[in-house]
């Protein structure tokens, strides 16, 4: 049976060549001809015969296929992918200065279950792999140089699309690893973000698996009992314990940690919640994105006014803490944050 070129990081491509007795520095070739140059063609170029029937017969090069792609008013184009089990996950380009942000799914459903987001009230069918992950953001790529021209970029890589990335590690942090590889898409440390809810068994993990990468903490309350209506692990991984394994991450100098906290009208926008936050984050190196609550069908809750909004951010620059009230785009096609789902 085949296995996905894209679910080998560097080494195990090195080492799966080596063991079969074929020279290394294919690898080095395929990855600069698939991933640098972003080819989806065989390549062919400076590789024995030998080297090239033992990749025509144990690697397969298939990548998810595009099913739908909605393209919103602000530029923002969400993807539905079909996986080859038929399974369906979402990823958003996200438009900055001629730039983009991808928004890379890790699961097909999620099984934290948030209260606030769309894909949680799917549950978890799957882990994706590695190559499903990386798939996703070479698919883009490549319907962005076909749409929209060699000019715009994806300059970062979020993983904060459908499913809770620490609980599905290995392949996370293989996509990692092949995104910055220098033979790979070279892409900077701190240009990639992944984001969690708490999932304690993975953040136990990061400190020595993870290379190096931008974290983000899904807060959205200060308050256990808040805290756990929107993100119901906290029950069981409690917020101070979280906290706790996140101060001990060491930080490089261009690394950093972001509190997400998402705004929902009357229920954690007051200032009792925005002060209880600033005390809870004060010293930490640490930002806040305050994120506007983006409805979805089928929820109660709802959006903050503006102005709402404005004070919160206000009370929080007290304490002296950078904030950054996160801008909505693509809400118009249900691609904004917590608005993913696997149905078209």
């Amino acid at each position: 049976m085949k296995q996905s070129f894209y679910n080998l990081n560097f080494n195990e491509l090195e080492n799966l060549l080596v063991e079969n007795e074929l020279n290394s520095t294919a690898a080095s070739l395929l990855y600069n001809w698939h991933y640098k140059k972003k080819n989806f063609s065989p390549c062919t170029h400076n590789i024995s015969k030998k080297t090239l029937n033992f990749i025509e017969d144990r690697l397969d090069f298939k990548l998810p296929e595009i099913d739908t792609v909605h393209e919103s008013s602000d530029s923002t184009v969400k993807f539905l992918f079909k996986l080859e089990d038929g399974s369906k996950v979402e990823t958003v380009l996200i438009p900055f200065n001629n730039k983009y942000s991808i928004c890379l799914s890790s699961q097909v459903g999620c099984a934290m279950k948030c209260s606030f987001c769309f894909t949680g009230t799917q549950g978890l069918k799957r882990n994706l792999s590695t190559s499903e992950i990386v798939g996703q953001f070479l698919q883009s790529w490549k319907w962005l140089a076909d749409n929209r021209g060699e000019d715009k970029r994806i300059l970062n890589i979020v993983f904060m699309g459908q499913g809770e990335p620490l609980h599905n590690f290995d392949a996370v942090k293989s996509a990692c690893n092949i995104f910055l590889s220098k033979n790979g898409t070279s892409v900077g440390n701190q240009k990639i973000t992944i984001s969690t809810s708490g999932y304690l068994p993975g953040l136990k993990r990061w400190k020595e698996e993870i290379p190096g990468v931008n974290l983000a903490l899904s807060l959205h309350s200060p308050f256990a009992e808040k805290r756990n209506e929107l993100i119901p692990i906290n029950k069981k991984f409690k917020l101070e314990e979280v906290l706790s394994y996140i101060d001990d991450i060491p930080l490089s100098k261009k690394q950093f940690i972001t509190y997400e906290y998402l705004l929902i009208k009357d229920f954690n926008d007051s200032e009792v919640d925005a002060r209880k936050t600033g005390e809870l984050l004060k010293g930490k190196e640490a930002y806040i994105n305050l994120i506007p609550f983006n409805p979805f069908p089928g929820t109660e809750y709802q959006r903050p006014t503006d102005s709402v909004v404005n004070n919160f951010k206000d009370i929080l620059s007290e304490y002296k803490i950078p904030t950054l009230i996160r801008m909505t785009k693509g809400d118009d096609v249900l691609a904004a944050c917590g608005q993913l789902n696997s149905k078209d």
